[in-house]
């Protein structure tokens, strides 16, 4: 492998904050890993049967030898470290070497098969430095997804994470920009895209503050047209308007002693604008319509997925406004710019909505033959571009799992696709993949090189065939007929002769398992459902299994 190294990719990193009033300065940072000491090559488990591993890290300070025993990989939320230790992984190991700044992947014996950006690996595989920025997922055998990104080189197990989830470089700067400015006084101004989770941080702010239990408010000011949102921002006497039949407090007189938060601030209409700018300068506050003032302490933040300076330049805010909100900056990257919090937020809010519903079971821990959420469904997710940032997440996440609640693996087959949107824009890495590459991994074990079967072929005589031979599970069934996952889908919800199991009632399971002797596995047989997929209908209908 004598190769010359590659050219150096540009990393530039964006300043964050300033702690003045002033013009946001431009600092120079490091331009290439090389020069950056604070992150490293780092593997990340994003996707596991065991969800309580993910996220999981491991450095690569050397050439590693990965294999279910070993190395061990440190677990974020207690510092642990554990081996993979997933028992259908093979103990032969998969080669991680690091050459120059490049890291070579090599399936080894091949005992673990590797997919690597949706390419099953058959030879040796060189990631560039712009790969790895990129962030690489691998699937190991099927079952655990890995995600190849730099991480800062030293981690912190067991913080308050402030219920942002993630382990990037990214968030972790929002976290520690919220332990520096939460118990100070100064105004802070979020910028972020939208989705990015901006009210989740004004909230941590406040509660990391001396004002946590007093009153914390939000207001989008976008919805608020201007006499209204004068009206709410500082109240209003009986008579000041049309409609004014009584005296109205603003949420800075409710806020008093405690934390307002402004959403959405680039909207703020230009003429409460002023008024805002003055009550921020003078503390004092006079309702609309009203003669006499009333001193209040309100610490505000403010967040804006706005070009505020743009809009400044163009008259559409008032630069005075803008430099006294942003006492202090805190910026959050969109999430396609921090794929390896894409794992652990899925699982995360897969594990909310499941409590919500009470079938948390599905998340069980344990030597699972096929985990309801499978490493090819998070590699999927972490692929996609999302331009509706966390927020477009959690309602896919949502989607999936009211749809995969009673079905042995959390997927929507095809009609995942039809929740995430298509990138509209080039993608920007040169040599990167396209946004469709994760189309291979519905069965993630299939051959190298190999097609799948058309489901045209496969008649439904000789699918229920299969199916019988197979006790229903779809895993086994996909890769007997090799058929992707997603075409076995489409299949089986084509089919009338088909039951699933979301369809039994409790009378028909009751007699079904009755007749059966009690004998889960026969009764699944006899209904000709899966044994998994009957025991999650009998805990939704509150029967024994």
């Amino acid at each position: 492998m004598d190769y010359k190294p590659p050219a150096r990719a540009d990393f530039a990193f964006a300043h964050r904050n300033e702690h003045t009033m002033s013009d946001e300065a431009t600092v120079p940072r490091p331009t290439t890993t090389e020069q950056r000491a604070d992150v490293i090559p780092t593997l990340t488990i994003i996707a596991h049967p065991n969800p309580e591993r993910v996220p999981s890290q491991l450095r690569i300070n050397g050439t590693l030898q990965l294999s279910r025993s070993s190395p061990a990989f440190t677990q974020l939320s207690d510092g642990h470290p554990r081996p993979l230790g997933d028992r259908y992984l093979s103990r032969s190991p998969v080669i991680i070497k690091p050459e120059d700044d490049a890291i070579w992947v090599l399936p080894g014996e091949r005992r673990i098969e590797v997919i690597a950006d949706g390419k099953v690996l058959t030879e040796p595989v060189r990631f560039e430095p712009a790969d790895i920025e990129r962030g690489v997922i691998l699937i190991l055998h099927g079952r655990v997804a890995l995600l190849l990104h730099y991480g800062p080189s030293k981690s912190q197990p067991g913080i308050d994470t402030f219920g942002l989830e993630g382990c990037s470089e990214g968030i972790e700067q929002v976290r520690n920009d919220i332990r520096i400015v939460g118990d100070l006084e100064v105004p802070v101004l979020i910028r972020g895209e939208s989705g990015t989770g901006k009210e989740l941080i004004a909230r941590a702010i406040h509660r990391e503050s001396d004002r946590a239990d007093r009153h914390y408010e939000a207001l989008n000011m976008a919805t608020l047209s201007a006499p209204l949102a004068a009206s709410e921002l500082f109240g209003h006497v009986r008579g000041a308007f049309t409609g004014a039949d009584r005296n109205h407090t603003g949420c800075f007189v409710r806020c008093h002693e405690g934390t307002l938060f402004l959403d959405e601030i680039g909207e703020t209409p230009i003429d409460t604008q002023a008024q805002l700018l003055r009550v921020l300068e003078t503390h004092d506050v006079r309702p609309v319509g009203g003669s006499s003032a009333q001193t209040v302490n309100v610490r505000v933040i403010a967040a804006t997925d706005a070009d505020l300076e743009g809009a400044v330049d163009q008259d559409g805010f008032r630069e005075a406004l803008l430099q006294r909100l942003a006492g202090f900056r805190i910026s959050i990257p969109p999430l396609r710019d921090r794929r390896v919090d894409i794992g652990p937020l899925l699982y995360h809010f897969a594990r909310t909505e499941l409590e919500s519903i009470g079938m948390t079971k599905l998340l069980e821990t344990g030597d699972q033959e096929q985990p309801w959420i499978s490493a090819a469904t998070v590699a999927r997710l972490t692929s996609y571009h999302w331009p509706g940032n966390v927020r477009e997440l959690r309602n896919v996440v949502r989607q999936l799992v009211i749809v995969g609640r009673y079905q042995t693996e959390m997927s929507l087959g095809s009609d995942l696709d039809a929740l995430l949107r298509p990138r509209t824009e080039p993608m920007l890495e040169v040599g990167g993949p396209s946004p469709d590459i994760f189309d291979t991994l519905e069965a993630p074990r299939a051959p190298a090189r190999h097609l799948y079967r058309p489901p045209s072929e496969v008649s439904e005589a000789q699918l229920l065939e299969v199916l019988r031979a197979n006790q229903y599970r779809l895993a086994p069934t996909a890769k007997a007929l090799n058929l992707s996952r997603t075409s076995l889908y489409a299949l089986v919800e084509q089919s009338s002769q088909i039951r699933k199991a979301a369809d039994l009632g409790a009378e028909e399971i009751t007699a079904a398992v009755t007749q059966a002797g009690g004998k889960l596995t026969a009764a699944a047989a006899a209904l000709e459902v899966s044994a998994h997929a009957l025991k999650l209908r009998m805990r939704a209908l509150g029967l024994a299994g």
